[in-house]
């Protein structure tokens, strides 16, 4: 009798570590789903400040422009 208490223990104690592992892959997945999203959102927001940076060196290069000519229209008159 104490054996088979002792094997259905170690039974018992097989499956609650097997329960536990299949939660643990459970959420292994989950973060690796997570984590490929978050740096795919981070390449994306990368590239979106790239191109704000260009926009930005745009529109301060027209901004220059516009006072030097009104600077320049200033002399002349």
């Amino acid at each position: 009798m104490a054996e088979s208490a002792r094997v259905s223990s170690v039974d018992l104690e097989l499956k609650r570590l097997e329960k536990r592992l299949d939660e643990l892959l459970h959420t292994i997945g989950q973060l690796k789903e997570e984590n490929r999203a978050l740096r795919a959102r981070q390449d994306a927001l990368a590239a979106e400040k790239t191109s704000l940076l260009h926009r930005n060196e745009q529109v301060r290069a027209r901004v220059e422009a516009m006072i030097g000519r009104l600077k320049a229209m200033e002399h002349s008159a």
